[in-house]
């Protein structure tokens, strides 16, 4: 099972905004319309970087990632993979493709 890394944050005001922005994208009335877009951007659920790169997360996101120190952006990363694992069974089955390992 996954274990958060126990790391303490650095940069608490960058860290606290992208993780209040990963808990909106999958928020229960948010979840499909954050799915959909990934979808629409033919990108899959754990291609964070990529992710963020798009702008799915706010158009100043990836600045705010980069912006914080490599501990930080490892403790983000690893908030959204945990994040994403926590979506409800049925919705993952309809964004099946995003979730699947080729």
């Amino acid at each position: 099972m996954f274990e958060q890394a126990a790391f303490p944050v650095q940069n608490e005001q960058g860290f606290q905004q992208l993780s209040s922005r990963i808990e909106a994208a999958f928020a229960p009335n948010r979840a499909d319309l954050f799915l959909a877009q990934v979808a629409g951007k033919k990108l899959r659920v754990r291609q964070f970087e990529e992710i963020l790169a798009k702008g799915l997360l706010g158009k100043d996101a990836p600045a705010l990632y980069e912006s914080l120190p490599m501990s930080d952006q490892s403790l983000v990363r690893e908030k959204y993979l945990a994040r994403l694992e926590k979506v409800p069974g049925d919705l993952r089955q309809r964004f099946l493709k995003l979730y699947a390992y080729y």
